[in-house]
């Protein structure tokens, strides 16, 4: 018997669940504890929601109310979503429990009194008018990199992560006045310190997953850095040190502290110490989305605190929906609560289990759903039960028949169904959720071919014995069925037990006995309900109508901007597309250039400043590259450059172009052109 410390992502608390979060986290961390606990393991599966940070304030501020009444409406929201998909969650908290607030200050002044957190001035903005620094969702501007609207931490035109402080026209979200560069002395945390440590951990550890090991490895490679801890603002848990009022620990210093003062939280309520579990086996269950954080800031933390560090950290990837990129802000989006108004919650954790293996991106496509419940669950697994369970009652009074002189066929069928547990056992112990559900469904349809090829209808009437071993085998594999789904539907398992009438089984080992002779079952009732393409077509019409009214309304507030912003009448940022024509793409001119000079811009920590030489003249150049390149390593090397971008300004820096670089501000490799060299 194992302890297991299971731990779900935290929701972040401005928003109720979509299927995205099903999908990546809940519902697999759901299948893995369930079968654990009937595996008869002691399992221990925690949460809570996420309520801190900039982005719970700006709504607070937008709607006139405190960021704690937002916070509560969410989590409530959040926790009836997770209940209606049958998460068994031993514990569901919130950061803003007084708790987390006493554990988040404690491992915050623990690290600190270790010198594994120091203060350094940084410039950030300022707003005048509301007496107060702003953090990054507090401002919005233009992006310097394409022009677009953006706000303070990232531009969704072009991708680029942003600081504020580099945003051109930066404006205060709250008044709209322009804020001001003023140093600030913020607090960070030593992660270049824990490097070596972080590598070994990351390189050793045999139960982190392929897309967790290959994604912390690339950050690793390029060389950690110190990550700041703490914010200017009131909403959130205070900083915990003399001479640090009006500061509160950044969101990502003391959400990851979630997962151990929901187990604290639970520890109070049973009196079942926590740490029993963490010492057994961790396991993180995380969308892919935030694998930098949990991979290695969070280990990082942990090792400063002398704690065991996480076994495993499972990271499922992206959902899209309808071959299109979710977004909430465009209403293109399946809300968790709508879903289960219209259909079974048992229907949804089938389809997005079977659906893909999570360590691949996927889609949610309405007809793909309708296909795969009609003719996987219906008209496999349906099926097959309600063919047992209808002819045993009415061949053998709706008992189990006797099993005598098995033939070959019978003894194949009994072998599949015997080594059925064991293998589907192994596949989910080993995170492989959709093969082990794809083994219970090939295994229903052998049921099925071996339930026509047998022909009991038939042979009650020609062969007694063959009828009969047909229905004693085929009542074995329902009751199989009935506990191996059970991490995976757990209604509609429940609901096979009652109709095989026996007590719901919570024990894995007892998919291996066999029902007895003579055993009574109950009568067969409708277990899935075929989708009508009616109820497809609706759904798909309501996803449509709700994008067309996100962009109207889009619309309509991109014209008030620019009604109202001047300098912006020329930029109709709200009508950016995707697509540009062919004629937009010929004005842009990139050379190819070589970087002679390059300097760090002093109090930022990203930006550096390069001086280029194009070929027929030397242009300056300020990029953020900062983070991932020291300026010595740039001076000589070769960059594409956009060299015909209007000059900007950056933390007073005129910048007259734009080297070409990737999100993550690795620079294209342009080796095998020649300086001044014209690509477009």
């Amino acid at each position: 018997m194992t302890k297991i410390f299971i731990s779900c992502a935290l929701p972040y608390a401005n928003g109720p669940c979509h299927l995205g979060h099903l999908r990546s986290t809940y519902i697999p961390a759901d299948i893995y504890a369930r079968y654990n606990r009937m595996a008869g393991n002691e399992v221990l599966m925690v949460c809570a929601t996420d309520e801190h940070g900039t982005p719970i304030a700006v709504k607070a501020d937008l709607e006139g109310k405190e960021p704690i009444e937002i916070a509560k409406r969410y989590h409530d929201m959040i926790a009836e979503d997770i209940r209606s998909c049958d998460i068994s969650l031993d514990n569901f908290a919130r950061t803003t429990d007084k708790i987390h607030y006493k554990i988040s200050q404690d491992f915050f002044k623990y690290l600190y009194d270790k010198g594994l957190i120091y203060e350094e001035t940084i410039q950030q903005l300022y707003c005048e008018n509301c007496e107060k620094f702003l953090p990054d969702r507090y401002v919005e501007g233009i992006c310097p990199a394409c022009g677009s609207e953006a706000r303070g931490d990232h531009c969704e035109a072009c991708g680029r992560a942003l600081d504020p402080t580099e945003l051109i026209e930066p404006k205060c979200l709250t008044c709209g006045n322009t804020p001001i560069i003023c140093d600030s002395t913020q607090y960070f945390f030593k992660l270049s310190h824990f490097q070596e440590q972080l590598e070994d951990y990351i390189s050793t550890n045999e139960y982190l997953p392929p897309n967790v090991r290959n994604y912390a490895e690339n950050w690793l490679k390029e060389g950690l850095q110190d990550w700041i801890m703490t914010r200017d603002m009131k909403w959130g848990i205070p900083v915990p040190l003399e001479g640090a009022e009006g500061k509160v620990i950044y969101v990502w210093g003391e959400a990851f502290i979630g997962y151990i003062s929901s187990a604290a939280q639970w520890s109070r309520r049973t009196g079942i110490p926590w740490e029993d579990y963490w010492d057994g086996h961790v396991v993180h269950f995380i969308g892919k989305d935030i694998i930098y954080h949990h991979s290695l800031f969070w280990p990082a933390m942990l090792m400063g605190h002398d704690c065991k560090l996480p076994d495993d950290i499972f990271a499922g990837e992206f959902l899209s929906l309808e071959g299109r990129k979710m977004s909430t802000s465009k209403n293109w989006v399946v809300w968790v609560a709508d879903f289960v108004r219209d259909f079974d919650s048992d229907l949804l954790r089938y389809y997005l289990t079977v659906n893909a293996p999570l360590n691949k991106d996927t889609d949610f496509s309405w007809d793909d759903f309708q296909r795969r419940i009609n003719d996987e669950l219906a008209d496999v697994i349906g099926n097959f039960l309600h063919r047992t369970f209808t002819f045993t009652k009415k061949f053998f009074d709706s008992k189990v028949p006797e099993y005598k002189n098995p033939s070959e066929e019978d003894l194949e069928f009994e072998k599949a169904i015997k080594e059925l547990p064991d293998k589907v056992g192994d596949l989910i112990s080993d995170m492989k959720f959709r093969e082990g559900l794809v083994e219970i469904i090939k295994t229903a349809k052998k049921g099925n071919k071996y339930f026509n090829d047998q022909e009991p209808w038939k042979a009650v009437k020609e062969d007694l014995e063959r009828a009969s071993n047909c229905l004693y085998l085929s009542n074995q594999l329902s009751k199989v069925l009935a506990i191996l789904l059970k991490p995976y539907i757990p209604n509609k398992a429940d609901a096979i037990c009652n109709m095989i009438n026996i007590p719901i089984e919570d024990r894995w080992e007892d998919a291996k006995v066999f029902l007895e002779e003579g055993h009574t079952i109950n009568k067969a009732k409708p277990l899935f309900k075929k989708i009508e393409d009616k109820a497809i077509e609706q759904q798909k019409e309501k996803l449509y109508k709700n994008l067309e009214e996100s962009e109207d309304k889009k619309d309509s507030r991109d014209k008030d901007s620019r009604d109202n912003n001047k300098k912006l009448k020329d930029k109709d940022i709200g009508e950016k597309m995707d697509l540009i024509s062919i004629d937009d793409f010929a004005k842009v001119e990139i050379k190819i250039g070589k970087i002679v000079e390059c300097e760090k811009i002093e109090k930022s920590n990203k930006l550096l400043k390069t001086q280029i030489d194009i070929g027929d003249k030397t242009i300056q150049v300020v990029a953020g590259l900062g983070k991932r390149y020291a300026p010595e390593d740039l001076v000589g090397k070769k960059v594409p450059v956009v060299t015909n971008l209007k000059p900007a300004k950056l933390m007073g820096e005129k910048s007259e172009g734009m080297i070409m670089a990737t999100e993550s501000a690795a620079i294209l490799n342009p080796d095998d052109c020649e300086i001044g060299e014209l690509l477009m």
